[in-house]
């Protein structure tokens, strides 16, 4: 039997804070798994991350058991701990809920939204513009959902907004944006472009309607992700 070969996620895990503190396990385990340096599938291997961190397994084990709850690992009996492949479906699904909830945040937040909340929006708008001038796929993923959360949180629904967070997560370890063709991301700042015109006008109903607009090119763009990128799993026969 060749050896196992040593999972990615343990050469990302860091053991040092700035001011030498020492990060909570759970916090960098999550870190980690949002950035996307632990594709899905990744195994996270007990022994290893306790090793690293200098602890017994049972805090490793309750931090997995942690993140299982938020969908981003997955355990299988024998087979030990991964980070959370979803089927083309279930990430479909995510984005639908994704959806759900930012439309109920958005009327709100233009309503809600401060001068400084326009300043923030315009600034992240900025920096998206920047990532796609720069051609940078993961800065890209990465600022567009700031900029999406830019448009939601002056709502001040601190609820709704904390469920649209957890499920944006369950989706970060495929980084959907990173894998969609350059001219995908194009269009979808072309979309980010005029819901910023709406939400700095206070045109709750334009912005309604191009967020629509918006979410059914992602959705379009997300079913060219394929399975065989080895990001998804296979579908379960009917």
């Amino acid at each position: 039997m060749p050896p196992r070969r040593r999972s990615v996620l343990l050469a990302k895990l860091s053991i040092a804070e700035p001011g030498g503190r020492q990060p909570k396990i759970l916090d960098e385990l999550r870190r980690v798994i949002l950035s996307g340096d632990a594709p899905p599938n990744t195994p996270v291997p007990i022994d290893e991350v306790a090793e690293i961190f200098g602890v017994s397994r049972i805090p490793v084990r309750e931090a997995l058991k942690t993140l299982i709850g938020e969908g981003l690992v997955d355990h299988r009996p024998n087979l030990g701990y991964t980070v959370a492949q979803l089927t083309s479906a279930e990430l479909h699904e995510m984005y639908v809920v994704r959806e759900v909830l930012e439309t109920a945040a958005l009327a709100t937040a233009v309503e809600l939204a401060t001068d400084e909340d326009r300043a923030r929006a315009i600034e992240a708008d900025r920096l998206l513009e920047e990532a796609i001038t720069a051609d940078d796929p993961r800065e890209y993923h990465r600022r567009s959902r700031e900029f999406h959360m830019s448009l939601t949180r002056p709502s001040r629904m601190k609820r709704l907004l904390h469920m649209l967070d957890a499920a944006w997560n369950i989706t970060e370890p495929v980084q959907p944006m990173v894998q969609v063709a350059g001219s995908d991301r194009a269009s979808l700042h072309s979309d980010h472009r005029t819901m910023l015109e709406a939400f700095l006008a206070r045109d709750a109903d334009a912005l309604l309607l191009i967020a629509q607009e918006h979410s059914t090119r992602l959705n379009s763009v997300i079913s060219s992700i394929s399975s065989e990128s080895g990001l998804l799993a296979e579908s379960p026969p009917d």
